[in-house]
């Protein structure tokens, strides 16, 4: 069950900050189920948690490695292939079906106004649901 939805908008890139969440959330000993909307998306964040820690790794596989079940973070298309149900990293612009299994749903939001228009439908969304949510600037934050 949901207990949180956190959304972080003005996001310069929409895969680094969800980057820099996912290896937070994983640095905390949590579980997390990464969606990308298609196979390319998947494998661009897949290609960046490679290397986006020069000095660490994130541990991460393909949903349809034998390896999800054991892996701290799993990359899928659908919901249903993604074993853990701790945090969901959304990297879809569309409301993800069946995300209410996670405990913690994490939205990233980027600049263009695309972006904003389609995470304005999903928060509306989880609002009209009764969910909890949270808004973080990140064009605050890299100011301060």
């Amino acid at each position: 069950m949901t207990n949180e939805i956190r959304f972080y908008h003005n996001a310069p890139d929409r895969l680094r900050v969800a980057c820099v969440l996912t290896a937070k959330a994983c640095a905390r000993g949590h579980k997390v189920s990464v969606f990308a909307p298609d196979n390319g998306t998947a494998r661009h964040f897949d290609q960046m948690l490679w290397g986006f820690q020069p000095l660490a790794f994130v541990p991460h596989v393909a949903a349809a490695s034998p390896l999800a079940a054991e892996t701290p973070v799993v990359i899928g298309n659908t919901l249903d292939v993604l074993p853990h149900d701790e945090v969901l990293v959304n990297l879809g612009d569309e409301l993800p079906p069946s995300f209410e299994r996670f405990q913690l749903v994490l939205e990233i939001v980027g600049p263009s106004e695309t972006e904003r228009q389609a995470a304005r439908r999903r928060y509306r969304n989880y609002k009209e649901r009764g969910y909890a949510l949270s808004a973080h600037d990140l064009a605050q934050r890299s100011g301060e």
